[in-house]
């Protein structure tokens, strides 16, 4: 049986099994009963499971009936602190909320181990199953690359269900696909003084209005306009009263971009403009710069070819389509930092079903009816990854 017709036949498992974990989202670091579930779902299928005695998450594994390479298949498992207004009869009632679309990931992933067992004599390697906890955390990856979970692994294969692509459509494009992720904190002291009287103070809310200010000149003028660079500050808090000028500021905030040689610059660079803009007006600025995950890169030729001809394969050249780079982030960064990696989309909007909404919204919804197509690319994927690699 084909690939496709097997995603088919276990299309209601599927859309089953979404369902059961829309109902009990658990936030970053907490995917404890998720993690649980998962675990008996795979052990049903007879599939080895690997946890951990420090973290959620899991590893499947399926070895192939002919030696070869190992691919691995990632989803992710952890919700949002989003109070959900979906209104289905299987919505969450813990104040959490699947509102990212982990759920139809771990469906999806299910999905392609049903498929993958069924034809494991054929695999010609091994496939690894990886539920990572923590994507939202922007480095809940690492663990599992800091911990061994990649080693011997050739490559590995992601996607997301996305709400602003079009069901059942794919997207599986080459090159940047999500913005690295780096946030800081900016901590300016400066020296309190009655507010009618300002000249005897050091005004940090100025001087943090300041630095706010010249970071979005660095963005447009230093950087290059070719290069997408997003500098965001998220959090300003400071000040005691009305009356009296502020002596402490702080404020968090963000940057995205996809080059790698600019980030490795940018830290200094922003230090120097934080800093200097601060002393300018009387005061001091500190910078708590913290490195998270890379942009998010197709950048091997085989494995972009691979993902297109399994689409291809599957659903013909009409299911794909083009969607322009997203300055969002993806902790799979970090698994593709240590193998060769392919990141894809699929997509969940349907208008005429009235599912409209975009990822983290508290109504996010997804058609269905594209589960089983992704768990027909995961396990095509794996299959010919397998297959043209023990060649």
């Amino acid at each position: 049986m084909k690939i496709r017709e097997l995603a088919e036949k276990y299309n209601d498992y599927i859309i089953e099994r979404r369902r059961f974990y829309h109902t009990i989202p658990e936030l970053n670091f907490e995917e404890v009963e998720t993690t649980k579930a998962i675990a008996e779902d795979l052990k049903s299928m007879s599939i080895e499971v690997t946890t951990f005695p420090d973290y959620n998450g899991l590893v499947g594994h399926i070895r192939g009936g002919k030696p070869g390479k190992t691919v691995m298949l990632r989803a992710d498992i952890d919700g949002l602190p989003v109070e959900e207004k979906t209104g289905l009869p299987f919505a969450s009632t813990n104040g959490n909320m699947h509102a990212c679309g982990h759920d139809a990931h771990i469906a999806m992933l299910l999905g392609a181990a049903k498929i993958l067992v069924d034809i494991k004599d054929e695999l010609e390697g091994n496939v690894k199953l990886l539920f990572q906890a923590a994507e939202e955390s922007c480095y809940g990856a690492k663990y599992y690359v800091d911990n061994g979970v990649l080693d011997g692994v050739d490559a590995i294969f992601g996607m997301h269900i996305w709400g602003t692509l079009d069901a059942p459509l794919m997207n599986l494009e080459p090159g940047g696909r999500m913005a690295s992720v780096d946030n800081f904190k900016i901590s300016v002291t400066g020296q309190s003084s009655h507010g009618s009287a300002p000249h005897l103070g050091k005004d940090a809310i100025v001087a943090a209005s300041s630095i706010v200010m010249n970071l979005q000149s660095y963005v447009s003028r230093k950087n290059n306009p070719l290069n997408p660079l997003v500098i965001s500050i998220g959090t300003i808090k400071g000040g005691q009263r009305f009356n009296i000028i502020a002596n402490k500021v702080e404020m968090e905030g963000t940057i995205r971009t996809y080059s790698r040689e600019l980030r490795t610059t940018l830290e200094g660079e922003l230090r120097e403009i934080i800093e200097n803009t601060a002393k300018a007006l009387g005061c001091e600025a500190e910078l708590e710069y913290y490195y998270y995950a890379g942009p998010v890169i197709n950048d091997h030729e085989d494995l972009n070819r691979i993902a297109h001809d399994a689409a291809v394969k599957l659903y013909g050249e009409e299911s794909l389509t083009a969607m322009p780079k997203l300055m969002g982030s993806e902790d799979f960064a970090y698994l593709m930092e240590k193998v060769p990696g392919f990141y894809g989309f699929i997509g969940a909007l349907n208008k005429e079903k009235g599912i409209v909404y975009s990822n983290h919204n508290d109504k996010f919804d997804v058609d269905e009816s594209v589960l089983h197509r992704g768990s027909a690319l995961y396990a095509q994927f794996a299959y010919d990854y397998l297959k043209e690699k023990a060649k």
